[in-house]
């Protein structure tokens, strides 16, 4: 994958949380902010943006690679994300 495309997913990921989950006062995020230790992102959020990851890309993520981990942050859900595509 080419760095514009992994830059341009990192764009997308990080508008998605932040337009979805963020509250207006709260401090910026950015790709290494932690989202779920954190508590930006919760269970039920993590699960509706694994589903606009997979709608948005074509791609489906087993649910043994869909945890908190790999979506603690944008750089680790672009690099989950990354795995599966063709």
């Amino acid at each position: 994958m080419e760095e514009t495309d992994l830059q341009e997913m990192k764009d997308l990921v990080l508008n998605y949380v932040i337009n979805e989950y963020m509250e207006d006062e709260e401090e910026p995020i950015t790709y290494d902010t932690p989202l779920i230790s954190s508590g930006y992102v919760d269970s039920f959020s993590m699960v509706s943006l694994l589903v606009f990851l997979e709608n948005k890309f074509k791609i489906k993520i087993p649910s043994n690679k869909a945890t908190p981990e790999a979506f603690d942050s944008v750089n680790s859900i672009v690099s989950l994300v990354s795995q599966y595509l063709k």
